[in-house]
């Protein structure tokens, strides 16, 4: 462990004094100490919610921000979205109901091979867009591994969950944590950010696409191959699941009328952050919902820390104008054709994502291509949502993302494999998201 914080302190040291021959000082000092979290994010010298808590204290410390200024960070209101959504989470793990969502949907597809690697996949992405895409890979994992006594099988049915739960994740605001930096640094800018529904209409023909061409590249090879196992049958719901069930219904249709489709209809104009986070207390209402106090014991809170560490991210390249000084170099793209400028984007944000932490690079990312979008006058919130969902959708190293690392534990999968599966798939996520922004955005 010391030699990981020494390594991450030479690291940023390295960079630091590598950006003084570009940038001023005080962005030289910023960006070092942004590539010290970042590398002690990436290697694990320290805990994950220690590292996030870190900025509280090094950039008051580095006069980068204000102690008061950082803090706000940790308490933006898109944090209490996510924790509403955490609460509803929690309440669907502990009824079990979703076992009984995974059994059912495996059971849509045929037993072969090419089936269940579409089954795999497309379960872990619509319960990914609701719940945490480490939990979902952590579900499936057995089942993956349970289908089949066949390696090279075996191999791409764990590939197939990892990638499906990174695909479902940027369904859904909630559904992935740079989605949600997003969210807080449209709201820091005073763009108005996308609803619920809206970021579902932009975000599915993506997801769906992305559904289609996968597990179908993942197959080819192993479509012959017999899988001896057939998924056991769903057990019939419980009382406590059926009511369970129809709350979520009654959020989701809540969540639809909420939703404004102008110019015909205005919406309720009910805060949306209000709403998640009213549902997830409601989990501990009595008669109604399924918690005890203690089950709050079981947020993640270093995912909140990692919000709140990712918007201060954001909010010191704001404040400190180096975003400004980064645009500028990035000003020669400016001639490229808009849809060579969406490709450039998610191309060099899917692969920049394989070797650190999504959420920290979003942070980074967000306010520099903001400005570029400003300087070359194109649409904003496009650019930032390529962005955003580029960061997700990096499938090549254990690294890239907690679903890749947790098929990886298995020990069935080798980093080569892997890599060279997940090359071809970056460059199908990079087409297919440049392509859909461009046409449809």
């Amino acid at each position: 462990m010391y030699r990981r914080i020494l390594l991450a302190l030479a690291g940023s040291l390295l960079v630091g004094w590598g950006a003084t021959t570009l940038f001023l000082p005080e962005h030289a000092l910023l960006l070092g100490i942004v590539s010290f979290l970042v590398i002690l994010w990436t290697n694990e010298g320290l805990p994950m919610g220690v590292v996030s808590l870190l900025p509280l204290i090094l950039f008051p410390s580095f006069e980068v921000l204000e102690f008061n200024v950082v803090a706000l960070n940790y308490a933006k209101p898109v944090i209490f979205l996510f924790l509403g959504g955490f609460l509803v989470a929690i309440a669907i793990k502990e009824t079990g109901l979703h076992k009984v969502i995974a059994h059912r949907l495996l059971q849509f597809f045929p037993c072969c091979a090419r089936g269940m690697i579409y089954s795999l996949a497309i379960t872990a992405a619509l319960l990914s867009s609701i719940l945490s895409n480490t939990t979902i890979t952590l579900m499936l994992l057995p089942i993956a591994l349970y289908l089949t006594e066949n390696k090279r099988l075996k191999v791409r049915f764990l590939i197939a969950t990892a990638y499906g739960a990174s695909i479902g994740g940027v369904l859904t605001p909630i559904g992935t944590p740079p989605n949600l930096i997003l969210m807080g640094y449209m709201e820091d800018i005073g763009m108005v950010a996308p609803t619920f529904l809206e970021w579902i209409s932009l975000t599915f023909p993506v997801a769906l696409l992305m559904l289609l061409i996968v597990p179908f590249v993942l197959s080819i090879g192993v479509q012959n191959e017999e899988v001896e196992s057939q998924p056991e049958l769903a057990p019939v719901l419980t009382r406590p699941q059926r009511r369970l069930t129809w709350i979520l219904y009654g959020l989701v249709l809540l969540l639809v009328v909420n939703s404004p489709i102008e110019p015909i209809y205005s919406g309720l104009g009910l805060n949306e952050k209000m709403l998640l986070l009213g549902f997830g207390l409601l989990m501990f209402a009595p008669g109604i919902g399924f918690l005890e106090w203690q089950d709050i014991k079981k947020i993640p809170l270093e995912i909140i820390f990692l919000f709140g560490a990712g918007f201060s991210i954001a909010n010191a390249f704001m404040q400190s104008g180096i975003a400004d000084n980064i645009v500028g170099y990035l000003l020669g793209m400016e001639g490229l054709p808009y849809f060579a400028l969406l490709f450039t984007v998610a191309l060099f944000v899917s692969f920049s994502t394989e070797v650190t932490s999504n959420t920290a690079l979003i942070s980074i990312m967000l306010p520099i291509f903001h400005a570029f979008a400003q300087q070359v006058e194109i649409d904003e919130q496009v650019v930032l949502m390529v962005a955003t969902i580029a960061a997700s959708y990096a499938f090549m190293l254990p690294i890239a993302t907690p679903p890749n690392a947790i098929v990886m534990s298995s020990g069935v999968i080798r980093i080569r494999e892997m890599a060279r599966i997940g090359f071809v798939i970056n460059l199908i996520g990079i087409v297919v998201l440049s392509s859909i922004a461009y046409v449809y955005w």
